[in-house]
């Protein structure tokens, strides 16, 4: 299972071509749905984000796809996924700690955080793999503002989404990337944590 996932992620450009082969305008709907699980719901963060994107840029490239849809459909999909992962931890924050299996101060705790840095947090997590999907969720169980959680939500999807599809429309062509398609994917995705271990090490060092 883990090995076909690791496949799944590695040459997601072999799938795609596939998908889009046989599906065609359907593969829309498929893409969608990936970016919305990967963003809306807490124990699906290991679906790909980043690389599909990346992927599905690389595709319009060569008109298979429709850029300007991509960005457009891929944006909402990130925007309601978060929105419905907020909901969620907004829902399920308030049974927790109601309920006395959390203790109270991180409740607190969590809220601080949020009013003080959520904006920046939210935007942010979108290029994390894993920390986006909490992200909102999170922000959910902090009871950040809800329309200043939607405000940076829609800032975070669409630079999130045209960034990465973008970067594949544009590079995509390029001859080394055609050829060295798996080797990109795994450099994005380790590019992607850069900044979680950046983040670690300052914490290490205060």
């Amino acid at each position: 299972m883990i090995k076909e996932f690791i496949d799944i992620i590695m040459h997601i450009d072999k799938y795609l071509n596939i998908i889009i082969s046989q599906y065609g305008f359907l593969t829309y709907f498929f893409l969608f749905f990936i970016i919305f699980l990967e963003t809306g719901l807490v124990f699906t963060p290991f679906l790909p984000g980043d690389s599909l994107l990346f992927a599905a840029g690389t595709f319009a490239s060569i008109d298979s796809l429709n850029i300007v849809l991509l960005i457009i459909i891929l944006s909402t999909a990130a925007i309601l996924g978060d929105t419905v992962n907020y909901w969620i931890g907004n829902y399920l924050g308030e049974k927790l700690f109601s309920s006395n299996l959390v203790n109270k101060k991180y409740y607190d705790k969590t809220k601080d955080f949020y009013k003080k840095y959520g904006a920046k947090t939210i935007v942010l997590a979108r290029f994390v793999p894993i920390i986006r999907t909490f992200a909102p969720f999170i922000a959910g169980i902090g009871k950040m503002d809800y329309l200043k959680f939607l405000s940076f939500n829609i800032i975070g999807g669409v630079i999130w989404v045209s960034l990465f599809t973008l970067s594949g429309y544009f590079f995509g062509k390029i001859q080394f990337v055609k050829d060295n398609f798996s080797i990109v994917i795994i450099a994005i995705i380790i590019t992607s944590f850069i900044p979680v271990v950046i983040e670690i090490i300052k914490h290490r060092k205060k």
